[in-house]
């Protein structure tokens, strides 16, 4: 059975979109297995000062992502430009917040983003072809230095996001919901 053309872009869309958001919350939850998933093996990444291969990539953002206590990835417009059946050009732009709890201004950055990536449709371990990136240029638009001094505390006894897998996100059950 062949899927109506525009039904399937609309498919393609929310994959590729799915994508990008996985690698948001891996990024910030500090979830390798997660942002290395939504990359086809032999991707490259130019990200900043950084450029080279995924697993090169992912070393060296974990090393950044040490830096601070807490980051969260925004992102919002997003367009997918196909480029056969297979193949997409999707740039997506975004702003993330970087904290360190106290410490200078430089720990404290508002950075406005756009992802340029190439995303492929291809087989994954030998199973079906799935939509990861193949290629991706992250490219800064603009930076924002938040002061420390202007951040309210977070009152005692509220629940705080997790840098890992022990996040709210993790252990959500939805049976029964």
């Amino acid at each position: 059975m062949t899927t109506d053309p525009a039904l399937q872009a609309l498919l393609d869309e929310r994959a590729i979109r799915d994508v990008i958001l996985r690698y948001c919350r891996g990024i910030d939850r500090m979830d390798r297995d997660l942002v290395r998933s939504c990359y086809h093996a032999g991707a490259t990444d130019s990200h900043g000062s950084f450029t080279g291969t995924v697993d090169e990539f992912i070393e060296w953002v974990w090393r950044v992502l040490l830096r601070y206590t807490s980051t969260m990835h925004f992102v919002g417009n997003m367009l997918v430009e196909p480029d056969g059946d297979d193949r997409a050009r999707v740039e997506t732009y975004g702003v993330a917040f970087h904290r360190t709890d106290g410490g200078d201004a430089a720990g404290n950055l508002v950075i406005g983003f756009r992802y340029v990536d190439a995303f492929a449709r291809r087989p994954v371990d030998g199973g079906s072809a799935r939509w990861r990136i193949a290629a991706r240029v992250a490219v800064t638009d603009w930076v924002r230095v938040d002061r420390p001094e202007d951040h309210w505390p977070i009152a005692p006894g509220m629940l705080t996001g997790r840098r890992d897998r022990t996040d709210p996100v993790y252990g959500l059950e939805t049976e029964g919901a």
